[in-house]
């Protein structure tokens, strides 16, 4: 976490003394930001106080005095319904000669971890042997654990290191389980609550980056140092291995188990978006040649790169969003030659890739549609290769089975209006077989999904997707949700969402997406014109999209809402303070809003290469711009907006959400508040809460922008 620090002398041995500049001299030139007036509303930022925590109640019980109503109940009961469904497809991931699965449902709200085989899973109704029973666990220990994942040691693939997390927070507690016994192992590998990096170097010893305390993390909150604990002897005591400095993000080592190729890597990341990564090689950690905001990747002999610029090595120049390979072998050596994978291009970029034993899987986006195709190292170079049998238009998943004894991948294919398919198949054997289906959440009858695009305030084209009735009449009245991220190089595609479809669609609501710049849906360029100084330009997208729905008589001011979260939040945020005139509702959901103190709650120093850093009065000139906290004005006339945010969201601090409402309030201006006691970033913590959290969201927008339904 970074915290605010005066700027302190070394004058004796244990004194230290602020040090003094004149006072004549403004803050401008003593290279500080002006002083801003003191926060009535930085006792919001003490998460879990009485007084705050009555706070929240009590905005919380006014606006479900206003929102929850019959309506409401039904619209969470259905959404609940669709969550706990017996029949969504469960996600698996293969351990040894098993798949494993999370499952909930309305009896199993927290989860089952369960198993079964290959052959029963392909089967309608499998038969599943339950390993691990969450709420059981929970209530046993007098906790509310949300499961975080499980890291499994290979290859005996036995034992495995089960992350838990109280409330669905970040921090997670690490234990070590026998897949055998399905126990916790009496006397093995614990972790105490944290933001913990764990990986198996074998059997017997763990890298591990945890809180060991003071000066163990980074500003960040992340750890700031790796060990190498041996079974049987104190955490305390383990080695430190590899360390950064306070003012990176964080580090972290990990362990590469491919057969023939073991191996351990360590990262180093300064900032958000570079990265310094070394592999351990005789004794000594040995840094690999890249660029430092380039992704390096590792997989059998190959070093993989992908560019966030322009790079030019060996005399030739690679574009930003490129996919690079050479052998890992001759890079160390300092005799490194690239073979271009993937070269992006205007509308083309890279959305990632994946391994199987013996090809990759590339992924990218085609004017924000997405494609998928093989690529296959040989003795004259690498090959690429279509995939058979995907569709044109729809959100494309793929991974391995197990990356380690087969070229056998999982194929996932949705869109706005077609639910998830899961396929399986083998790449170069043809086309993937369909195995699984989740059923219609909502009546897909009569809608139409159409890509458009607007002209933002600089001429950039900015694309957005638009679901509607195709009978829609084009008079400007149709509620209107408007939605984006617009950061950190994510990008928005199209995908199936049953709470959309019940909640909005399906009642006759439009629903757009909208692709603005700060994502990734054109690659580093897209992401980076909306960075820092720029950061404006994706609210001017966004605008832009809002005006052009309203020019094209899809809808109006009166009729129009937007939503976001997190990063989208301070997007809702901005898009209400600086163009409050385009919208007539908002939701806001745990979001960023005071952006001069961002950088000192919880995980908020990671984001300065996103945003900037307020300290730098240069900085703060431009970030200024964007501070919803500081923007909004007892004069305005802003949208009506819900803000919603969770006590146990240990990434955005849920302060921001809070001291926005109260200074709004002051202001005079009617807003309402909730705050889910659980749930950690992701807002909810098990399906009730979710759809609890989605119907607040629905119903609110619904009365707002069509006096009661849309």
């Amino acid at each position: 976490m970074h915290r605010s620090r005066a700027r302190v002398c070394i004058l004796a041995p244990l004194a230290l003394v602020a040090c003094a500049t004149p006072d004549s001299a403004p803050p401008s030139e003593r290279g500080e930001v002006e002083p801003m007036p003191i926060d009535p509303y930085l006792w919001l930022e003490e998460v879990s106080s009485e007084r705050s925590l009555a706070w929240a109640r009590e905005h919380n019980a006014k606006s479900e005095r206003e929102l929850v109503d019959e309506e409401l109940r039904a619209l969470e009961a259905r959404l609940k319904a669709q969550y706990d469904s017996a029949a969504k497809i469960p996600t698996v991931q293969k351990i040894g000669a098993h798949y494993y699965n999370l499952w909930t449902d309305a009896q199993h709200p927290r989860g089952l971890w369960r198993r079964t085989t290959p052959a029963e899973y392909e089967k309608s109704e499998p038969a599943w042997e339950t390993v691990l029973d969450i709420d059981a666990l929970g209530q046993a220990e007098g906790q509310s654990w949300v499961w975080h994942g499980a890291n499994v040691l290979a290859p005996e693939q036995r034992l495995c290191l089960i992350s838990l997390s109280p409330g669905g927070s970040d921090a997670a507690v690490v234990r070590e389980f026998d897949l055998a016994t399905k126990r916790f192992v009496e006397g093995g590998f614990s972790l105490p609550e944290a933001k913990s990096s764990v990986d198996w170097r074998d059997q017997d010893h763990l890298w591990v980056g945890t809180d060991f305390g003071p000066g163990s993390l980074t500003e960040s909150g992340y750890p700031r140092t790796a060990r190498l604990w041996k079974r049987g002897t104190p955490l305390a005591e383990a080695p430190v291995v590899f360390e950064g400095r306070k003012e990176d993000v964080w580090v972290a080592v990990s362990h590469d188990a491919t057969p023939g190729f073991e191996r351990d890597f360590a990262l180093r990341a300064p900032t958000f978006f570079t990265n310094e990564t070394f592999l351990w090689k005789d004794g000594a950690w040995v840094k690999l040649a890249k660029p430092d905001d380039a992704q390096a990747s590792a997989w059998r002999e190959w070093l993989l790169i992908q560019t966030r610029s322009s790079w030019t090595v060996n005399g030739e120049t690679f574009a930003a969003g490129s996919l690079l390979a050479t052998k890992l072998a001759d890079s160390l050596a300092g005799a490194a030659s690239y073979e271009l994978l993937f070269a992006p291009s205007e509308r083309t970029s890279l959305a990632g890739f994946s391994s199987t034993k013996n090809h990759l899987i590339l992924a990218t986006l085609d004017n924000v549609k997405s494609r998928l195709a093989m690529l296959t190292p040989g003795e004259r170079g690498w090959t690429r290769t279509a995939i058979p049998g995907l569709p044109e238009f729809g959100e494309l998943g793929a991974s391995a089975v197990d990356d380690h004894e087969s070229d056998e991948y999982f194929l996932t294919v949705n869109d706005f209006l077609s639910p998830v398919r899961l396929h399986m198949g083998t790449l170069g054997a043809g086309a993937p077989r369909l195995l699984k289906s989740m059923p219609e959440f909502f009546d897909v009858r009569g809608l139409a999904v159409s890509q458009h695009e607007a002209i933002s305030k600089d001429g950039t084209k900015i694309p957005y997707f638009e679901v509607r009735r195709k009978d829609l009449v084009l008079d400007g009245s149709a509620p209107t949700l408007l939605y984006a991220y617009g950061g950190f190089e994510i990008s928005m595609t199209p995908s199936y969402n049953g709470s959309v479809g019940a909640a909005w669609l399906e009642q006759g609501g439009v629903y757009v997406l909208a692709n603005i710049r700060g994502g990734g849906e054109f690659g580093p360029r897209w992401h980076q014109a909306a960075l820092k100084q720029h950061r404006l330009r994706c609210y001017e997208d966004l605008a832009a999209v809002a005006r052009d729905l309203s020019a094209r008589k899809i809808t109006s001011a009166r009729h129009l809402g937007v939503m976001g979260g997190s990063n989208g939040g301070l997007m809702v945020g901005n898009m209400i303070t600086l163009y409050p005139e385009l919208f007539r509702a908002a939701v806001c959901q745990v979001p960023l809003l005071d952006m001069r103190r961002y950088h000192e709650l919880l995980a908020g120093a990671s984001w300065m290469g996103e945003y900037g850093n307020p300290d730098d009065p240069a900085e703060w000139a431009f970030i200024s711009g964007f501070s919803p906290y500081h923007n909004v004005k007892q004069a305005g006339a802003y949208p009506r907006t819900l803000f919603m945010t969770s006590t146990k969201d240990d990434r955005v601090h849920p302060g921001h959400a809070r001291k926005m409402v109260a200074r709004m309030e002051e202001q005079g201006h009617d807003v309402l508040y909730y705050e889910n006691l659980e749930g950690g970033h992701g807002g909810a913590a098990d399906n009730g809460q979710r759809a609890f959290m989605a119907a607040l969201s629905f119903r609110f927008l619904a009365r707002e922008l069509s006096g009661g339904k849309p």
